[in-house]
């Protein structure tokens, strides 16, 4: 599987680069295209894009939409399911339009495209259940007091087996995972250096959910826009292969801290250290080459 989030198509420049409204598509086409050269036929494409306005208006830019329907003509990609990602911790914005005129309320939803070669790509549900709710958890305990297996009248056939406990309930495609990472490893160890962590790092969770429920263990993994490698950071706990492309030097550098468990502060500034001299660094399946 490939899981990215690239550099959205924001108004505002951020510091570690994005690309005009204007260009954007065309220019993340050419990721995507090489993308579908290495995916199986089997694999997954994950792409996380968040939302954004055009300029100078209070109106919705459709960019996230036109790559969907681009990448999918041009490219032979198959739209296996779309997913929202809220985040509940997103500040207002943007600013003008929800803090200043109080037009438009937040904006707090990514789309998050699950993209595949084939009808059929990999996929297991049970891998991603989620907790029953209390309610479910009686209806599943005295199935008979709550219902009666029959046909609806919307067509829906409630069978004797739907009282039956599966282990969890089937999760929606609105995955409710709050941003707000404050006092990580990653993070406390940027604070130790006086380093300045990635300021668009999407939440472990997020990827999680695809991991389980895209590959296996062992399955490879790769970010081709890997920041702070967050990704690469949890495909390690989830027993996966993995690899992580990333442009940014300072950012790559920095990524090494997730992965440094038990390690003192003299022996953080040493490996840091190495890594500004351009040389490899690795523990366990990590490394870092500066080619």
């Amino acid at each position: 599987m490939v899981i990215t989030s690239p550099p959205f198509a924001l108004l505002r420049q951020k510091e570690y680069g994005n690309k005009d409204q204007a260009e954007y598509i065309d220019w993340l086409l050419a990721f995507t295209k090489e993308v579908f050269r290495v995916v199986k036929d089997t694999g997954s494409f994950v792409l996380d894009l968040g939302g954004a306005y055009k300029k100078g208006a209070p109106v919705r830019s459709l960019y996230n939409y036109r790559l969907l329907i681009r990448i999918c003509d041009e490219q032979r990609w198959k739209l296996a399911e779309e997913f929202f990602w809220y985040n509940p911790a997103k500040l207002p914005s943007p600013i003008e339009w929800v803090n200043k005129r109080k037009i438009r309320v937040k904006d707090a939803v990514n789309t998050v495209w699950w993209l595949s070669k084939s009808d059929f790509p990999k996929a297991n549900v049970k891998n991603v259940l989620v907790p029953y709710s209390e309610r479910m958890k009686k209806l599943i305990e005295h199935s008979s007091k709550y219902y009666t297996p029959k046909k609806r009248p919307y067509g829906h056939d409630i069978s004797e087996s739907f009282g039956k406990s599966n282990g969890g309930a089937i999760p929606s495609n609105l995955l409710q995972i709050p941003n707000t990472e404050s006092n990580s490893q990653y993070l406390r160890f940027c604070k130790l250096l006086g380093l300045k962590g990635h300021p668009a790092r999407f939440p472990a969770k997020l990827p999680e959910f695809f991991i389980k429920f895209l590959t296996e263990p062992q399955d490879i993994i790769l970010d081709i826009f890997a920041g702070s490698n967050t990704t690469g950071w949890v495909a390690e706990q989830l027993n996966r292969k993995w690899l992580s492309f990333e442009l940014n030097k300072d950012y790559l550098r920095a990524s090494v801290f997730r992965f440094l468990d038990n390690k003192s502060e003299k022996e953080i500034g040493n490996i840091y250290n190495l890594l500004l001299e351009n040389k490899t660094y690795s523990i366990n399946t990590y490394s870092l080459p500066f080619k």
